[in-house]
């Protein structure tokens, strides 16, 4: 008689267990107020957004290309007295006006949002050198994108709004109904083809922050976003019932 004990399917049951785990779903990302554990939070909001300022910077410094927001910041900094830092923020303002017939209300992180990058990217700036080889520039972009990719995670992680350009795209969305990637797609290429034409720099850089910053944002987010007592997976609640496995993905 045989002895053979395998599993009938040829896999262990500790294999299948494994496999059947889900992966622990993204938290929700909505606006949480201010009282809510703000020592803990904001902290977080302030490093974040600093992070993402600097990073806008070096990305700048490497000479290869920026995201579309940064070319027309360069662009109308080519046009006025005015630092990189500040037309970020007269930039900001700006689309915060054109949050009004959208009916959209500011929150701190949108107030931070304008205030703290125009800070740190002009910091940035003032530090890092100018002019350098190829070979550091490289070096640059690729640690610049992935510090953007990093700190949007962790800034957006606190769950204190959105920032002015991430509003104006909720916003539109939300008034013509239109979906999201298009309407954040169509902003982007209307806020690059501007600063094209006002003489921000253009490259390579601009492509692969396109292509890659969405992923390093995807990766780092469920590390850094806040959980609430009812989100999903929130410490000291109750395991729900297992429902659908797509539900509370971004």
């Amino acid at each position: 008689m045989s002895t053979d004990t395998s599993h009938p399917h040829g896999r262990p049951p500790e294999a299948m267990t494994a496999a059947a785990a889900p992966a622990p779903p993204v938290p929700l990302l909505a606006y949480v107020p201010l009282r809510e554990r703000p020592l803990r939070r904001l902290p977080q909001l302030i490093a974040g957004l600093a992070l993402y300022g600097f990073s806008l910077s070096v990305m700048v410094r490497a000479s290869l290309g920026v995201n579309p927001w940064s070319v027309l910041n360069e662009g109308v900094e080519n046009h006025t007295p005015l630092s990189f830092g500040m037309v970020s923020a007269v930039v900001g303002a700006f689309v915060l006006l054109l949050w009004i017939p959208l009916r959209q209300r500011p929150t701190l992180g949108t107030v931070a949002n304008v205030i703290v990058l125009a800070c740190s990217s002009d910091l940035g700036l003032a530090l890092i050198p100018q002019h350098l080889g190829l070979p550091v520039r490289a070096c640059l972009l690729a640690g610049g994108i992935l510090l953007n990719g990093f700190s949007i995670a962790v800034y957006v992680g606190a769950r204190f709004g959105p920032g002015p350009r991430d509003g104006l795209m909720t916003g539109v969305s939300s008034v013509t109904k239109g979906s999201i990637r298009v309407i954040r797609t169509l902003i982007e290429i209307a806020v690059l083809v501007v600063g094209r034409l006002l003489g921000g720099s253009v490259g390579v850089g601009t492509v692969v922050y396109a292509l890659s910053v969405g992923a390093i944002t995807q990766f780092f987010l469920p590390r850094f976003a806040y959980r609430k007592d009812t989100d999903p997976g929130a410490p000291g609640t109750r395991r729900a019932p297992r429902t659908d496995p797509a539900q509370g993905l971004l």
